[in-house]
This record gives C-alpha cells, structure tokens and sequence, in this order.
C-alpha cells in the first residue's frame, strides 16, 4: 500500500478494470490461472504508470488507479486494452478486460480514497464489456476536442447503477485497433421503469376495452352512420 501522502488529491480521474468472465477463465486453466492474471496486471499496470496514473489497490484481477488528469487516465486505459490485445494467454484464452473512469474530489483516508464518486467509479466499470472503457459525464466534460490515439466518444446515454441515486451519463471511448459493437451498458436505462408501467398500463386498458367490445356488434345503417348494438339485442 502507498502512504497516503503519495495518492494525488483534490480532482482526480479513477480508473477501474477487472476481467470478464473470471470465473470461467480459472475452471478453464485451473493453476495457469494464476499465469494469468499476474501477465495482465503487468500489462495494465506499465499502461497506466507510463500515463502517468497512480496504483491505489489490487484484488485478484481487479485493479485501481488514480490519475491527476483525465486525458492521462483515458491515455493508460488505451494503451491497456491495446497491450491486453496483442498478448498470448496461457491455454490460447481470449483475456478481456472491463474499464471505467470517473472524475471527482473524494476524501483521503486513512487506507486511501473515501466517498461515493469511488463509488461511482467502480459501478461505471461494473456496467462495462470485456474490451470496453466506459466513462462518467464528469469525466467527459474534462477531456480535451482531440484524444490520443484518434480515440473518439460515443454517448450510449443516462443509466442508473446499483446503489446510486443519481443516474449517470455513460460514454464509450472508440479507438481504433480496438472493438467498439458492445452490447447496452449492464445497467438499467434512465426511464426503464417508467416505460414499463406504462406499457402495462396499455396493457391493462386494452385488455379492459376488448372484454367490454366483445359484448356488442357494430353494424352499418342505411344512412351510412355505424350503431352499436348489444349482442342481447338492446343498443348502446
């Protein structure tokens, strides 16, 4: 751990990764595993530190750095995924890796950084592919017109992540040698729930009327206006 003293304060960019499909990766190769995930924390970690980011926590294949700009923290996420591109995996695996960014002025604690735009941070990368670098409207409005690498920002719009209040805004960063057909971000759109009631609502009320139509005929008179008549024989 790096005395606290070290970690960059006031505004800081976080960059979030972990590795999709873990799980399944280590059934698959079972003590290789192990190969594994120390190759890729070579990879991001030399990607991230050329660009200027600071190491703040490592957890299996999770990994956590900070940033003092956000152009740097996007630089390192790059040049990650890139690097992770053209490894060779033990038993030919295909490795890939999920990313989020956040920007924000989080407290410095005792064990580092504190307050929920570390929050934020990791639920970003939570919402994110294997290969994909998510980032915040935080981060968004810091980044210069022209990224590194002719990198390039895609709106995917508003989301609400696990345990926050606040939906987010989410942007993909599109380079090339990189994939960029993701599917949705893993997180439930802005306005999903209300779209949902209202569609059973619909629902509801054309189930209501058909029942009530099924009652009745609707026949054309000679003067060409339609009646509507009641099956028992009475009009309506």
């Amino acid at each position: 751990m790096l005395p606290m003293a070290s970690l960059p304060v006031g505004t800081v960019t976080f960059l979030f990764s972990d590795i999709e499909g873990s799980t399944r990766l280590l059934q698959k190769l079972g003590d290789r595993y192990g190969e594994l995930v120390s190759k890729h924390r070579r990879v991001i970690r030399e990607s991230a530190t050329d660009a200027g980011g600071t190491e703040i926590d490592a957890q299996g294949d999770a990994l956590f750095f900070s940033f003092p700009r956000a152009r740097d923290a996007v630089r390192g996420a790059l040049a990650a995924q890139l690097g992770l591109g053209a490894e060779r995996w033990p038993g030919e695996s295909e490795v890939k890796v999920r990313m989020g960014l956040h920007t924000g002025e989080p407290t410095l604690g005792e064990e580092g950084y504190l307050g929920l735009d570390v929050v934020r941070g990791a639920r970003i990368a939570s919402a994110a592919h294997g290969g994909q670098v998510l980032v915040s409207e935080t981060t968004r409005a810091l980044l210069p017109a022209e990224l590194p690498g002719g990198a390039e920002i895609i709106d995917l719009g508003q989301h609400s992540l696990k345990d926050l209040e606040r939906a987010e805004r989410l942007f993909q960063i599109v380079a090339p040698g990189l994939r960029s057909d993701f599917p949705p971000p893993r997180a439930d759109p802005t306005g999903g729930h209300k779209e949902d009631l209202e569609r059973r609502i619909d629902e509801f009320v054309n189930r209501g009327l058909s029942s009530v139509f099924e009652r009745f005929d609707l026949e054309k008179m000679e003067s060409g206006r339609w009646l509507l008549r009641r099956r028992d024989g009475r009009t309506g």
